[in-house]
């Protein structure tokens, strides 16, 4: 075997591994955008996280969902009042030039309905492949991976990739072939609480990772 079909095999086994951890890690880990089930209200924050953490996201929320509670009053609202709310998530006019039109579309084109397919998810305003993979997998229950920049850095530190390759649609293709479907939701919500608690973009917690004995980024460190 190449030294090239070695890594790539060395990152196939320390992704499954990390699947496995993580379940016994996080077993109960879902979406931490409080959604309440509500996928238009999923499609919206999503959306609004965006260079903003879900934390904010989810404060910023419960005054914009209070003025505007479903996607007719939202396609309805004015745009200085959506401004107004969205605007500490940052980036708050494009922000909020989207969440109008995303919710105009549901009402017109899709009789208020979120979309269930790639296609039609990634043909709404500000809306790609990472948002309609959350789509598609916490509210249809489909596998889709999740790339956001938790799951690129831990998944290039586990050996999935090079750790300095950072293009969001290269990483979701490797890890669809490695993940099974069933499971990606779920590892890649899993993978945000590791990131935020463990592996942390600056300084990783290395001595306290349950991934360790299969992380490339960790004996490069020990080296």
């Amino acid at each position: 075997m190449t030294s090239s079909a070695n890594e790539k095999k060395s990152g196939r086994d320390a992704i499954l591994f990390a699947v496995g951890k993580l379940a016994e890690l996080y077993p109960d880990a879902v979406c931490s955008l409080d959604y309440v089930g509500d996928p238009w209200r999923l499609l919206i924050m999503a959306r609004l996280s965006a260079q903003c953490t879900d934390a904010r996201v989810n404060i910023v929320c419960e005054t914009l969902f209070s003025h505007f509670p479903t996607p007719e009053a939202m396609a309805d609202a004015d745009i200085e009042a959506l401004e107004n709310d969205v605007r500490p998530c940052g980036l708050y006019r494009v922000k909020a030039r989207d969440i109008k039109s995303i919710s105009y579309d549901l009402v017109h084109k899709y009789g208020g309905k979120v979309p269930d397919t790639m296609d039609e998810l990634l043909s709404l305003s500000g809306v790609g492949r990472k948002i309609a993979n959350l789509i598609l997998g916490d509210v249809y229950g489909r596998g889709g991976i999740v790339t956001d920049t938790h799951c690129i850095r831990i998944c290039g530190r586990l050996g999935a990739y090079p750790e300095d390759m950072k293009n969001p649609k290269r990483a979701e293709d490797i890890l669809s072939e490695i993940v099974p479907p069933e499971e990606s939701s779920s590892f890649c919500h899993r993978l945000v609480l590791f990131g935020r608690e463990v592996c942390t973009a600056r300084s990783p917690k290395c001595g306290d990772c349950q991934l360790c004995e299969v992380c490339n980024h960790s004996k490069m460190r020990v080296q």
